[in-house]
């Protein structure tokens, strides 16, 4: 066990990118925080991270040792030698402020988990809290610009860390981080990895500071904790009172209110596999006596004015709660005003900052659906479908479309081959309905993410029956043959027995690279060999176009 810890200490003491990884940033004070040591008879191992190469211990591999002789005769030895290593490179990039020294062990008793040395660099710790304090003054309360997610990732965990602040400020908290999210609302791609950073950094302190207070858990690599609240467990301070809608956020400032924060973070920006983290935040917040817990998960996390999530009158009842990405809609009467609100309530929310992994609950006499098959028969599905029947709508419905469109968003009641991209059903009813919203169906599939839905292969097939190979289609039809799986098989094979058809799909590979012309065809003729060998049995101009196309195809 002493030899790894000198062999670990040795490599990481040779490397030559100590330096530059810690001023990447002035919020980072070095590059390890944590090792561990896991002793097997044979095979010990020593990591910064958790290899856990076996975690069952079974009574032919039980340990030599007794958990008191770990305890009192290894540990003490093991800490020697990892201090007498901490005094020499602390100072150094390659140890963070505070660092911890763990221990696996098999016993005669069982498997035994030990924190051997929990170490704090005093000196190093007061600097690291100056930076902290320099950079949100200057950077966040009174910055003007976007910040860096590398400066997000580290304050988000030290604002956090029980080490640097004792007392937690929730408020104060929760404002820094949307403050931060204020300044990089401009920048899409760095604000996801901003929230990215918030969320983790939260979950982290949720499930390692504040609900093991109240709560044992069972953890496991490969399934959701298990909660068992603990007897008697109550929060400790009366959790802060229902906001009214001219109230500052500041005012939530109790612990309960960040995981309730955090919990919100989850559900609006997560993908639909993380969901049920914030779903379970929020239900052991409801377990602790929150009644604003409750409050949040029957009408919303209160990020939506009152007026935004209800609207009730004779035509038709929208509802919204975005703790659950659902929207409920009653149509009283079945005309196109109804839908036209209810559209407009929709495509508001969506605007606002709704999650648009949504699904909507319908209850409506009208049952119309799409002419395409292999589509989900659910209430979103039906809904849009109702309101494709109004020509009227139209505008609306592209106007939603364009603004629910977004790459690895997708309605919540889809799955599997049925998985769809949010505004998928507004904008194939549209496609199939006037070519002038042609430039819609290419806005849409230049957002599909083909590796996680096929319903566009759906429309496709029915798309090319309505319209076929025409001047104004062939543009749109190669768009959408860029995006289909390798399951789809296009019968337009026949439309291109004429020249000028065949002319038209070859004019759309200009600037296309050749995978993307493979792509194209592929639906069409299968594997290019078959295409070559047409090639070769055609003469005049069709053989001129078949080998047009097989050499932009890179053959």
């Amino acid at each position: 066990m002493v030899a790894e810890i000198h062999i670990w200490f040795d490599e990481q003491a040779s490397r030559t990118d100590l330096n530059g990884i810690v001023q990447r940033t002035t919020l980072q004070m070095g590059i390890f925080n944590d090792i561990l040591l896991d002793y097997r008879p044979g095979r010990t191992t020593l990591d910064s991270a958790d290899l856990d190469l076996d975690d069952s211990f079974t009574s032919k591999n039980a340990g030599f040792f007794t958990s008191e002789e770990v305890r009192s005769v290894i540990q003490p030895q093991l800490v020697e030698v990892v201090k007498g290593k901490l005094e020499q490179w602390a100072h150094t990039p390659m140890i963070d402020y505070h660092f911890t020294f763990r221990g696996k062990f098999p016993t005669t008793e069982g498997k035994l988990h030990l924190t051997l040395l929990d170490y704090v660099h005093e000196e190093k710790r007061q600097q690291l809290l100056e930076r902290v304090h320099s950079y949100v003054d200057e950077k966040v309360e009174n910055g003007t610009y976007p910040t860096k997610p590398l400066e997000s990732f580290f304050l988000t965990r030290h604002l956090l860390d029980v080490n640097l602040f004792p007392t937690l400020d929730v408020a104060r908290t929760i404002a820094i981080f949307n403050r931060i999210q204020e300044l990089n609302k401009s920048r899409p791609e760095a604000l996801a990895e901003h929230r990215r950073n918030m969320i983790h950094a939260l979950t982290e302190w949720a499930e390692n500071q504040f609900l093991p207070q109240y709560y044992d858990i069972q953890t496991s690599t490969y399934r959701a904790n298990e909660y068992t609240l603990k007897p008697g467990a109550v929060l400790e301070q009366q959790e802060t009172q229902h906001l009214d809608e001219n109230e500052n956020q500041e005012q939530l400032s109790q612990p309960i209110d960040l995981l309730l924060y955090g919990a919100v973070m989850i559900l609006r920006y997560e993908p639909s596999y993380s969901k049920p983290r914030g779903l379970t935040f929020m239900e052991l917040a409801v377990q602790l006596g929150s009644s604003r817990a409750v409050r949040m998960m029957d009408e919303g996390s209160g990020t939506f004015a009152k007026e935004e999530i209800v609207m009730k009158n004779k035509q038709v009842e929208c509802k919204a709660n975005d703790v659950y990405s659902l929207i409920t809609i009653h149509i009283r009467q079945e005309e196109a005003s109804a839908y036209e609100q209810a559209l407009t309530f929709i495509t508001h929310l969506l605007e606002r900052g709704f999650p648009k992994h949504y699904k909507i609950k319908l209850k409506s006499s009208d049952k119309q659906y799409l002419p395409i098959k292999g589509l989900a028969k659910s209430d979103t599905h039906r809904f849009f479908a109702n309101a494709l029947q109004y020509a009227g709508l139209r505008p609306l419905l592209e106007q939603y479309a364009r603004v629910a469109i977004e790459q690895f968003e997708f309605y919540a009641d889809t799955e599997g081959e049925k998985n769809c991209m949010t505004g998928s059903y507004a904008t194939f009813g549209l496609g199939l309905t006037d070519e002038q919203y042609f430039p819609l169906v290419a806005h849409y599939m230049n957002h599909v993410d083909d590796e996680h839905q096929l319903v566009q292969d759906k429309f496709i097939t029915v798309f090319a029956e309505k319209y076929g190979v025409t001047t104004q289609s062939a543009p749109i039809l190669v768009d959408c043959l860029r995006r289909t799986t390798d399951s789809l098989k296009l019968k337009i094979l026949p439309e291109l027995e004429s020249e000028d058809k065949l002319a038209l799909l070859t004019q759309q590979m200009n600037g296309l690279k050749p995978y993307e012309v493979e792509h194209v065809l592929y639906p069409i003729w299968g594997k290019v060999e078959k295409l070559a060998t047409l090639a070769r049995k055609a003469d005049g101009r069709r053989k001129e176009l078949l080998l047009e196309l097989l050499q932009a195809a890179g053959k």
